[in-house]
Order: C-alpha cells, then structure tokens, then sequence
C-alpha cells in the first residue's frame, strides 16, 4: 500500500510524483488492485481525523481479502508517515494484525519547523514569475493553511530534545516606556524557541482577516485548531511497534532546509508585530530533504530495522534510483542482487558537533576493476569503519559509482556524512 496525501497545488510535473515508483513496483511483479493499492486523504485534515483512521481500516481489510490473506507492506511519503504512525497509535491491535512491514519516506516525524512557520505566517508559494499566475497565490494560500489541522500538526514538538531548538528571529526596534517603537535606538535580535513562538505568532496573528464575496472574516491563529495538534503530538508519543512489524525508515538529506525563521534584518528592523506578515522570511538551514530537518525525520521513536538516508529532495527522493533499490531489498521483491547491502551502500557517520573546514580532512579512493570503492579517513588515518559510534571524527563526503577502469569520480561535499560501497541496481 502506498499512503500520500492528496495536494492539488502543485506542478504538473509534482502532482504524478507517484508515477515512477507505482511503475517500478508493478515491473516487480505488484497487480494494482490485487497486491498495490493506494491510500491517498486530504492533506487539510487532522492526520488522525477519526473519519481517515475508519477509512485506512477499512482499506487493510479489503487488502487482506483481496490479496489471499496477506498482510500489507506499508510505503507512506512524508505527511503519510504521520497518518500511519496516528493509526499505530490508536490502534495497535489491528495495526499488528494486518501490517506486515511499513517503509516511511521523508516523514516529519517531528515536524518541519522552518517551512511550517512560515506556511502559517505568510503562506507558501510553490512557483516563481510568470506561472505565478497558474497557482493559488501566495497569501489565499495563507488563508488555506491557517485553517489546516495537518498544518499545525507539522509544527515543532515541544517535547522533543532537539540539538539545536528551531527559533522564530526577529529583529525588532527597541521601544520606549510608552511602549512605542525608538527610532534612535539600535536593532536587537529576539530570539523565540518551540515553547515560545506561539504567543508571537498569535499576536502577530490576531487581527487577521480575510474577504469572503465581500464579507470581512477573521481568520486568527486558531486556538481550538493548536489544541487538537498539541493532542495530537501527545498520541504520536505513545506509538509502539509490534515486535512482528519491521519499519524502516528512509530520509531525504544534503540539501538545504529552513529552520530557523527570522523576519526583518539589522538594518530594517519590524515596527510591530503584525509587520511578519508582509515580510519574506529569511531561513538559517540545517540538512534535510528541503522541507523536512534530517533531525526530524530520523526521529520517528520507533524500534527500527534501519534508517537510512539518500541525498534528496523531499518530492523527488520517491523517483530516485537509490530508494527503489532499498525498496527491493527491504520488499524482497524482483530479481535479488547478491552483492547489494543496504549498511554499505549508505551508512550513517556522526556529524561533527560543530563546524569544521572539510579541507583540513582527507580521504582514500581505491579502485578495484571498474568499481569505485571509497574509504573515508579521519585525523588520526583510520579509516572509516571505525568511525561509528563516535561523534569526534570529521570527514568529507564522496559518492562511488561503475567507471572506466582507473577512474576515480569525486562528487561535491555535503553536510552529511556518508561511506558508499557501490551503486548499482
């Protein structure tokens, strides 16, 4: 079963990002309707909607029936592995009793803080120029998503240990004691963690309105609306895997994704609150898949086969090479590759606690007959095999590929650190 939410807003070319991997797993041998099946729901409602939960029951049950009494392998893409782990919680008995594996793809496990908060406060716009005019724009979309229960369960978790808390910034003028702004006053950066930005956002919120067939109509930060998400962080919390499901768990990474949000700069400092909402946010980025933080997605709190990750972009990642090879080898499906080990092809190394000039770091290419092998080596010349379990080692990032003998191909570093054996498929 492939579960997804349903958006309607997207490039053509997004809106069949579905398309490839229903191909690949049909030229496995998968019959839809028999053995694929999809799941799709309205991305606007609460991911653990009472009606979405009887609704995803019921499609188990008529898998299991149609497919001769088996159990159902799970592939959810990003708000979808929050749908999934809702059910879980809420209905582990039968989850065990119909789910067999279930394979998460770019989930926000905790939320996709930079991307969501500005969602909330400014909107979202999809395209640039000209086919700007083809899409909702930018602030009817902020009227859309200040009304979306899945948008507010995409927030930050409050209760989770984040090394590094996603802040709102802003830079504010200092104010006098009558409370108004001083304009011969420097600029100061105020800094807002999970536990505080809510009551920021619902000032600068709260004498939002908007025009309806001419009628004027609040829309403020709703309250009501939070309450519901904040439950629903609290039920995500007690999901358990069944020791007879396997989950793995598949992250998008080296590519930049918002997380810090800041509004207004040193120079031109916000008068007041409600100025958020006409200002272009400015993004500090972490690693991730665009969206989703990799802090995030890797924390889903489940007892895990693997996790592992593929440099990708939130969306595109479900039309990589690499994910249908993972896919294959966790679905046991097609013809089996005898050489291909997921822990080698991509193996997670911890990340250096902070920032560390690649350059001073080296590594090792050998090549062995067409095969590009690469070891990654730290200070002290250990290879990279004995980097895990040690957060105190640095090192650069290259990927391996099938090549002219002799050849050694170096791809551009990123944030995250890799060791690659091969790719192949």
């Amino acid at each position: 079963m492939i579960v997804g939410a349903m958006w309607q807003i997207f490039r053509m070319n997004d809106v069949y990002y579905f398309h490839d991997l229903i191909k690949q797993l049909t030229d496995w041998g998968y019959q839809e309707g028999t053995t694929l099946f999809g799941f799709g729901y309205d991305f606007r409602q609460s991911n653990r909607l009472s009606e979405h939960m009887e609704k995803f029951k019921a499609k188990l049950v008529s898998m299991y029936k149609a497919s001769g009494g088996k159990k159902a392998d799970i592939i959810s893409h990003s708000m979808g592995g929050i749908l999934v782990k809702s059910f879980l919680a809420l209905h582990h008995d039968f989850f065990e009793q119909y789910v067999n594996s279930w394979i998460a793809v770019a989930a926000p496990f905790q939320g996709a803080p930079g991307f969501i908060m500005d969602c909330l406060l400014t909107g979202v716009e999809f395209v640039k120029g000209w086919q700007r005019q083809l899409f909702v724009a930018k602030w009817s979309m902020h009227q859309l998503l200040i009304e979306c229960p899945s948008v507010y369960e995409l927030m930050a978790s409050e209760d989770f240990t984040w090394t590094d808390p996603p802040e709102l910034r802003l830079w504010r003028k200092q104010t006098e004691e009558n409370g108004e702004p001083d304009p011969d006053s420097p600029s100061v950066l105020e800094r807002y963690g999970p536990k505080d930005y809510l009551q920021v956002m619902s000032a600068a919120l709260r004498g939002n309105t908007m025009n309806y067939n001419g009628a004027i109509i609040p829309t403020p930060m709703n309250t009501e609306i939070l309450k519901w998400a904040e439950k629903t962080r609290r039920i995500l919390q007690i999901a358990e895997l069944p020791s007879s499901v396997k989950f793995y768990n598949i992250v998008g990474t080296s590519n930049d994704t918002p997380f810090h949000t800041c509004y207004g700069s040193k120079e031109s400092p916000i008068d007041q609150i409600t100025d958020i909402l006409n200002l272009e946010a400015d993004f500090s980025f972490v690693d991730g898949d665009g969206t989703v933080p990799l802090e995030s997605s890797m924390a889903d709190g489940l007892n895990a086969e693997l996790r592992i990750g593929i440099p990708g972009d939130h969306r595109a990642i479900l039309n990589d090479e690499r994910l249908f090879g993972l896919l294959k080898h966790f679905l046991k499906v097609g013809d089996p590759d005898p050489f291909y080990d997921p822990v080698w092809d991509f193996v997670f190394v911890p990340r250096p606690t902070s920032e560390v000039d690649l350059e001073d770091h080296r590594s090792i290419s050998v090549v062995e007959e067409s095969e590009t092998w690469q070891f990654i080596v730290s200070e002290d010349g250990h290879d990279g095999k004995h980097l895990s379990g040690t957060g105190e080692h640095f090192v650069t990032t290259f990927t391996t590929g099938l090549g002219a003998k002799g050849s050694v191909k170096n791809v551009r570093q990123s944030r995250t650190s890799w060791l690659w054996r091969r790719n192949r498929w």
